[in-house]
């Protein structure tokens, strides 16, 4: 299963997704992420999921090509931006939409901007754990067809 996270500039939401996805995920899960262009990773969003033991410095901040698109099997647009953006996707391919808020655009003191980052890191995790049981199961499904 290959799993791509889309957002607008790949800094921030759709990182922070991999990496709870690649942390969750286990071996049957192959996780990338793009945007609709390449923005540079979000230094906040490295720290906070570093704050919870998962290291996404790594991890690349890349555009979405023809190529990645031909590799997924599912497809997670994570902005409303990416999702009105999103190219045209070969039928092989499953679409969901989060609609999730960018936690990069908070205001207010650091410790203001910290909990929105927390609280979105929560969120994506939630999100997350509740797409790979779903899809655990749907390889499961098909395996015994």
């Amino acid at each position: 299963m290959n799993l791509l996270f889309l957002c607008t500039g790949n800094a921030c939401r759709s990182q922070i997704a991999e990496g709870w996805a690649r942390s969750l995920g286990g071996d049957w899960l192959q996780v990338q992420s793009a945007g609709i262009a390449a923005h540079g990773k979000n230094p906040r969003a490295i720290a906070t999921m570093q704050a919870v033991g998962i290291d996404i410095s790594a991890q690349q901040s890349t555009q979405l090509t023809d190529a990645m698109l031909v590799e997924a099997d599912y497809l997670v647009t994570v902005c409303g931006h990416a999702d009105e953006h999103c190219p045209a996707l070969p039928a092989s391919i499953c679409k969901e939409h989060w609609p999730l808020q960018d936690p990069a655009k908070a205001t207010g003191t650091e410790a203001d901007i910290t909990a929105v980052f927390r609280a979105s890191r929560d969120d994506i995790r939630s999100r997350v754990v509740d797409l790979l049981v779903r899809l655990r199961e749907e390889q499961s499904i098909g395996s015994r067809e």
